[in-house]
């Protein structure tokens, strides 16, 4: 089964932008499934994330907030799938 990362983002955020470069990037390496739930849609996410974004959970857990970083990525990626 493929590790699940979500990441919550909003509209116009330049972070938000650079973490799913990093995501696709190593999505070419290493397969996971991505959501992307952008948390303007929903008044309690943005009420709990909305200066924390973006916010990154691989398989419900809490990975990343503000910056997501590749090796770092990479790594928690490996371990999930071992």
């Amino acid at each position: 089964m493929l590790p699940l990362i979500e990441i919550y983002t909003k509209d116009e955020c330049c972070l938000c932008d650079e973490a799913k470069t990093v995501l696709l990037k190593v999505k070419k390496e290493i397969d996971f499934e991505l959501r992307e739930i952008k948390i303007q849609d929903d008044a309690h996410l943005i009420q709990e994330y909305g200066h924390k974004i973006p916010v990154v959970f691989i398989n419900g857990r809490l990975a990343f907030k503000h910056h997501i970083y590749e090796l770092e990525l990479k790594e928690k990626l490996y371990k999930e799938s071992s």
